[in-house]
């Protein structure tokens, strides 16, 4: 099923989400997209395992990036792709429509079209994002060559409603055990039910208000809250364990360092194991060619709420904003769709953008 880039970009999105690449099975997509980008003589094409990047070598004294993962979530018996009309809208429902092989189509249709664009553009294609970070395409990248990944400025194709979300929330998970004493419940004086000691626990979090932040002119909301709960072994015995599984979204003003200090004193006189953090990104819309790209685009920004890439361009001093077409509410679901006038639309925002001369 080779792709066909020149096509319009519709059929090549169609094209795109029919070849199915749950993360761990990129393969035959990265395969696909190699071979197309190859076959465009202004790009140089690198692959790094099922990474694709593709550069743009005019000397242009700006560089940027435009950036999308090729795997989608399992399977929920919705592929093949359709298009259907509903309420007026043209929509294409399928896995991997909206998160986010609108946005890789809208990337692969720009990188074979604008062959002197404005600015050096590198066009990265990775894998397994939706999977757990350490398998993430873009460690390899920056593992084996860090040189692909220096820009002035990144763009991400990551559902956004058409619409510019700058920078993101960091994410941190940690858990919070609480120790008891098992004892026959029929018995419970004996014991020391370590669910019941969660009770405090709980009750910090019930009082924690979250805290709002403007950075760079967004407004960030943080949020920190239970997420997961588990203790007990029978019916009949009181726990002598319990854990609670605590999710702290912060705003990027703050350090991943920051976060952790701020949750330790939050929870003051217990123990907690930290299981993930990942730092947030600043928007960094105050600089000139963000600015410019915010003008080509028409779109006024907002804040983006979760955690993106965008995080590890920031990490790298490239700043990164989000911007693809597709609802976000609907990644993941079943019924997973993409507006087409959206596609269509970021399309010639990007392309107004890079331009050519």
């Amino acid at each position: 099923m080779a792709l066909d880039l020149r096509a319009d970009v519709i059929d090549l999105l169609g094209t795109i989400v029919d070849i199915e690449s749950v993360s761990g099975h990129e393969g035959p997509l990265a395969d696909e997209v190699e071979e197309a980008l190859r076959g465009c003589a202004h790009l140089d094409v690198v692959r790094l395992g099922d990474t694709v990047i593709a550069r743009t070598l005019l000397d242009r004294p700006e560089r940027v990036i435009v950036a999308g993962h090729l795997d989608t979530v399992p399977l929920a018996d919705n592929l093949p792709s359709q298009r259907r009309t509903v309420d007026g809208e043209e929509r294409m429902y399928g896995r991997g429509t909206c998160d986010m092989k609108a946005g890789v189509a809208v990337a692969l249709s720009l990188a074979a079209e604008l062959e002197r664009p404005t600015r050096d553009v590198t066009w990265i294609f990775y894998d397994n994002e939706e999977v757990e970070a350490s398998r993430n395409g873009l460690n390899t990248v920056q593992r084996e060559r860090p040189d692909l990944l220096q820009a002035d400025f990144a763009v991400l194709g990551e559902p956004s409603g058409a619409r510019v979300e700058g920078g993101c929330q960091g994410t941190m998970r940690f858990t919070v055990t609480l120790a008891g004493v098992a004892a026959h419940s029929a018995r419970a004086w004996r014991g020391v039910n370590a669910i019941h000691l969660a009770g405090d626990v709980l009750a910090r979090l019930a009082a924690y208000v979250p805290r709002r932040v403007v950075v760079d002119g967004l407004e960030y909301i943080e949020g920190l809250n239970a997420v997961r709960i588990a203790g007990g072994t029978a019916g009949n015995v009181i726990p002598d364990r319990c854990t609670v599984e605590i999710n702290f979204r912060f705003a990027p003003d703050r350090t991943p360092e920051q976060a952790e200090r701020f949750v330790r004193d939050w929870f003051e006189g217990y123990e907690i194991e930290v299981t993930d953090l990942a730092p947030g990104a600043r928007p960094g819309l105050d600089l000139p060619l963000v600015r410019d790209f915010l003008g080509a685009v028409g779109s006024a920004p907002a804040p983006k709420y979760g955690w993106t890439d965008v995080a590890r361009f920031s990490a790298q001093g490239v700043p990164a904003v989000n911007y693809g077409p597709g609802d976000a509410l609907k990644a993941h679901q079943d019924d997973e769709y993409v507006a087409l006038g959206a596609v269509r639309q970021v399309r010639a925002a990007l392309a107004a953008w890079l331009g050519e001369r």
